[in-house]
């Protein structure tokens, strides 16, 4: 079991924020890729597997938001973090762009919201169908 404060669960902790971090910027650069994409005609953003699990990314955070669960990465982090106060560069700065001071409906509005935008960028910027692909050029 590791020790509240230990270093290694410090490190942890980091790691479970850059994760957290990661998924957020899939998330919201998943979307901004996607028109930006569509704009440009880059096929990959048509990836059927890229916009499903964009998709469900958001939906998941909608959901969670909806039903009231906190995050299972930050309740992670928190339990790796205990009761220490002493924040550590990668924590400290990842806060300050994850993390804000607002009323929990402020934030269930906003992932409902997101959710829909990607949800209807899904139906107006379709993924490409492959439906068959032994076939020759």
């Amino acid at each position: 079991m590791l020790l509240e404060n230990s270093g290694v669960s410090q490190l942890a902790a980091d790691a479970v924020l850059v994760i957290h971090f990661c998924f957020v910027a899939f998330v919201l650069g998943g979307l901004a890729l996607t028109w930006t994409g569509a704009m440009l005609g880059w096929k990959w953003v048509r990836n059927f597997w890229f916009r499903i699990a964009h998709v469900a990314a958001i939906c998941f955070v909608a959901a969670e938001a909806l039903l009231g669960v906190i995050c299972p990465l930050t309740l992670w982090e928190d339990a790796l973090r205990g009761t220490t106060s002493d924040s550590g560069f990668i924590e400290r700065w990842l806060h300050r762009v994850m993390f804000y001071h607002l009323p929990e409906w402020a934030f269930t509005l906003a992932y409902v919201a997101f959710a829909l935008v990607v949800v209807l960028t899904y139906w107006l910027v379709p993924p490409a169908r492959n439906l068959n692909r032994n076939s020759a050029p």
